[in-house]
């Protein structure tokens, strides 16, 4: 009998496929993706080579599994929010795809705003130019000929759900990226379409995760062996899907990740906007369930950026930042992309300040390792004191497998962070738990649960680190004066 869950995450640089059997992954597979950049601030992705990506990742992980495709008893899917997929009336793809750390509506933001002064109370957050809203404006202004096609606009993820089920689909948490939904009511909100000069009709039905939106249709069979008639679950956006993979699924549990983009997440049982500090207040993907996040754009990214300008690998420089002379580190802003949360500064970017002739590559890798731990500082300090973490905060993304930089994370916080086994494979793990709730294979409140931590780290006084820490802050404010 099957009994395998499927979980795909539709990732920025790559997509990830996650074989469970009750809850033991028992295969993974992925494959790369690549960001195209037509002009500055511009982050596009062609939707068509996310379906390649697809295939081969879970022909990967089904044969690291060695299972065959009739032992998948469901699937169900994560993926990068805010990006704006655009089809004609065909399903077709009218132009590649707009991906959340795209900057080419700060214009449409600024109009957003001016239409609805308190849109942020409706959507949860105000507008920002990586959210899908000003995206669809700005085509509007900029390309009449791609907007007066579209017929349907699809969340990166359910994309791939479309072609899975050939149904039009999304779920309550990535919804709450686009500025069209109404947060505390969970609903599209007509008010918020109407800003956005949107027609209602293009937006899919709403489902929570664990929601069945149809079942893997003959060409998708085909094309991952896969038997028809396959359950798809509607899953949920990646940061979500993230929070399930280390139980965040009740009141209370808060988790910090960290890939490309980074969030600090506390799940609530009521709707708390919190807009003046760009904190994100979204639905949940489970029922009756929301949750506060602070989303920055760069995340672990400035790590494996410097590593490519210095032309090694993030591990060595890693290794040299522990040998760093700590009197010579510099200042460092991580603002590779802007900023969102809590700045909402889509035009600042990045500077080392402060080195001098004896400072070098450990130094100024060190300060790239301090900046994440002082990003995400200004992050939790954004939540006030409504943000009371209890316990251990779980880290999971691959800037979590960093001794130095969960050190320097908890020091920073003043409080013990621990490396999350469960979260290793993230928002794909989170896609699978879905799957299963779906398949009636596991309860809803199963999906809450206490994680597994390999290492904690505890906080150490540390008043030269405090000291830079108050230099970040200095530097960024006078940086962004010059935007």
């Amino acid at each position: 009998m099957a009994s395998v869950a499927l979980g795909i995450d539709l990732g920025t640089s790559a997509v990830k496929a996650v074989l469970t059997r009750d809850g033991v992954i028992i295969g993974v597979g992925s494959s790369s993706l690549t960001i195209s950049s037509p002009r500055p601030d511009c982050s596009e992705q062609d939707p068509v080579d996310w379906i390649k990506a697809v295939e081969s990742a879970i022909a990967a992980a089904r044969a690291q599994s060695a299972i065959r495709g009739s032992e998948i008893a469901g699937i169900s899917l994560s993926g990068q929010m805010h990006g704006a997929v655009v089809l004609d009336a065909a399903n077709r793809v009218i132009r590649p795809a707009i991906l959340w750390n795209d900057n080419r509506s700060t214009a449409e933001c600024a109009l957003l705003s001016k239409r609805m002064p308190d849109i942020a109370k409706i959507a949860g957050v105000p507008p920002l130019p990586g959210f899908t809203s000003p995206k669809l404006l700005w085509m509007k202004t900029h390309e009449p000929e791609v907007f007066n096609r579209i017929r349907t606009i699809l969340l990166p993820k359910d994309f791939i759900a479309l072609w899975l089920t050939g149904n039009r689909s999304t779920d309550f948490s990535d919804a709450a990226g686009t500025l069209w939904l109404d947060q505390e009511n969970r609903r599209w909100s007509e008010q918020l379409m109407r800003a956005a000069e949107l027609d209602p009709d293009w937006l899919p039905p709403l489902s929570h995760g664990m929601d069945q939106i149809g079942e893997v249709t003959s060409i998708a069979s085909k094309a991952l062996d896969i038997p028809s008639g396959t359950p798809v679950f509607a899953g949920a956006g990646d940061a979500a899907a993230g929070a399930l993979s280390i139980g965040a699924a009740s009141v209370g549990r808060c988790f910090i990740s960290l890939g490309t983009s980074g969030q600090l997440l506390i799940v609530d049982d009521t709707y708390r906007p919190n807009p003046e500090q760009f904190v994100h207040a979204y639905c949940h993907t489970l029922p009756n369930l929301w949750y506060r996040m602070a989303a920055m754009l760069n995340g672990a990214r400035p790590l494996a950026w410097f590593a490519g300008v210095m032309k090694c690998s993030v591990s060595e420089l890693l290794c040299e930042a522990e040998k760093a002379d700590l009197r010579r580190v510099p200042i460092f802003l991580p603002y590779l992309s802007g900023e969102r949360s809590p700045h909402g500064d889509p035009d600042i970017r990045s500077a080392f300040y402060g080195m001098d002739g004896a400072t070098g590559r450990p130094e100024m890798c060190r300060a790239v390792v301090e900046a994440i731990a002082f990003m995400m500082r200004d992050a939790m300090d954004s939540f006030g004191n409504s943000f009371a973490p209890t316990g251990v905060i779980p880290v999971i993304g691959g800037g979590s497998r960093s001794n130095l930089v969960l050190q320097t994370l908890a020091t920073t916080l003043n409080h013990s962070v621990g490396r999350a086994t469960e979260g290793a494979e993230g928002p794909a793990y989170g896609a699978t738990l879905l799957a299963e709730a779906g398949l009636g294979l596991r309860s809803l409140t199963d999906l809450s649960c206490d994680v597994t931590l390999t290492e904690v780290f505890e906080p150490r006084k540390d008043d030269e680190l405090e000291a830079r820490l108050f230099k970040f802050r200095a530097l960024y404010k006078a940086l962004s004066a010059l935007n």
